[in-house]
């Protein structure tokens, strides 16, 4: 494939991926070349272990929407769930406070990431993604939160990325929800 060259991906929604070892581990590396390098970006743990990786493929609450390329291999992924308890490292009993309509008919969504082969980064995987995970969301008239550090917001611009994707599918309403600041108390004499 060609740097020029376009492919037209499909998306697919899928319930458990990662059928055998081999195919965990080509998705593991995928999600750790997108996710690896936040480990020194980002005050909060941001990378799943390949266990923890592994699990979240095999968890059936948690869908899967992966980007296809022609020959049939997956270049990206989405993870998105109303089951909030399924993510542990949020707090399910905020989102239902938050929005208690749309929790009571289950159409709080937690969109725990997106990624994408860096060959395929100029081939739309990524606004195919979210296109087809914000069809689901207007159809069930659901709230979808994410989080996102510091750097994926004011340095790749990832906030903006998104608000133009949701724009040219008629838009949302986003606001920021909760902020959490790390602190560094330096007693060293600088």
């Amino acid at each position: 494939m060609s740097g020029a060259e376009r492919v037209a991906v499909r998306v697919e929604r899928r319930s458990a991926l990662g059928a055998s070892p081999e195919e965990v581990a080509r998705l593991y590396g995928l999600y750790e070349a997108a996710f690896g390098p936040l480990r020194v970006l980002a005050a909060a743990r941001h990378v799943l272990t390949h266990e923890e990786f592994a699990e979240e493929m095999a968890d059936e609450r948690v869908d899967k929407y992966v980007a296809i390329d022609p020959d049939g291999a997956i270049v990206g992924i989405s993870t998105f769930t109303n089951q909030l308890d399924a993510i542990v490292w949020i707090s399910p009993e905020y989102y239902a406070a938050r929005f208690p309509e749309e929790s009571a008919r289950s159409a709080v969504y937690y969109l725990g990431f997106t990624l994408v082969d860096p060959r395929f980064h100029r081939h739309r995987a990524f606004e195919s993604m979210v296109e087809t995970i914000v069809e689901r969301l207007r159809a069930e008239q659901a709230v979808c939160v994410w989080d996102m550090c510091s750097f994926n917001r004011d340095q790749l611009q990832l906030e903006a990325g998104i608000v133009a994707i949701l724009d040219r599918s008629g838009g949302a309403t986003m606001s920021t929800l909760d902020t959490q600041t790390y602190v560094a108390a330096d007693f060293q004499g600088r």
